[in-house]
């Protein structure tokens, strides 16, 4: 690495509660020039920040740079030719030119990211345009499914069980064949997928064992039995977590 370069830091600030950031990405945090945050564009529109941003915004002082890195989109409708995965990947390419440009001066940059920056994490697709050029930093975060399990008060996996993290988003036919050969499952990516993702559970005989929360440690938390959620209700940071069966020791 070229000496006089700012640092890329990639700082997992945990699922929401403000208390569940490590000391050190609290650390980092407060003494990086620059901070970036990811941002819904609606809410950059009204002024605020993120979620992960407000999870650490009281921590961080007047003169630290913010760096709002604004979504072009989030789950809106295209019109073709447009693709989702065409516009978000020039919207990376843009962001880690701004973020060249910081580093290049000599600041550190710390990318601030809910749960872990590596578990679908926005940040990795700026470490991946990055971290060769660049001296690189992650801090991992607790990350959203062991919230959800924390604040269920429910075991994922016992003993040599295994785990599927799944991704709502997956065709129905696709993500029926994964939850028929799991022992245990986290369905994550919701939103307007849960109905398709309680149609399969229902189908598999796992409704009885999976638990849906929203927004797990935020204030707004919700669990709900599957029955009682509304499909067009489901947001974005919500999941269906199906534990493994219990094993008495």
């Amino acid at each position: 690495m070229m000496t006089g370069k700012g640092r890329l830091l990639g700082i997992g600030v945990g699922p929401g509660d403000p208390e569940l950031i490590t000391l050190k990405a609290l650390r980092l945090l407060r003494t990086a020039p620059v901070i970036g945050h990811f941002v819904a564009r609606a809410k950059a529109e009204k002024g605020q920040g993120g979620n992960a941003f407000g999870i650490i915004e009281a921590h961080l002082q007047p003169e630290q740079v913010r760096l709002p890195l604004v979504y072009p989109v989030t789950t809106e409708k295209l019109d073709p030719p447009q693709t989702y995965e065409g516009i978000i990947s020039d919207f990376y390419d843009g962001c880690a030119v701004h973020i060249a440009g910081h580093l290049d001066a000599g600041r550190d940059v710390a990318v601030i990211c809910e749960g872990d920056p590596f578990f679908f994490g926005s940040y990795m697709y700026l470490h991946d345009r990055l971290a060769g050029r660049y001296e690189a930093e992650v801090v991992p975060g607790v990350c959203s499914m062991l919230g959800c399990a924390s604040v269920l008060g429910t075991p994922l996996v016992y003993r040599n069980q295994s785990l599927s993290v799944l991704s709502g988003v997956l065709p129905e036919e696709e993500l029926e064949q994964r939850l028929a050969l799991a022992e245990a499952a986290v369905v994550m990516k919701l939103g307007r997928n849960f109905d398709k993702v309680r149609r399969v559970l229902r189908r598999l005989g796992l409704a009885e064992r999976a638990h849906y929360v929203e927004r797990a440690t935020m204030a707004a938390q919700r669990i709900l039995p599957l029955d009682e959620v509304d499909p067009m209700s489901s947001p974005y940071f919500s999941m269906i977590v199906v534990p493994g069966l219990k094993w008495s020791a």
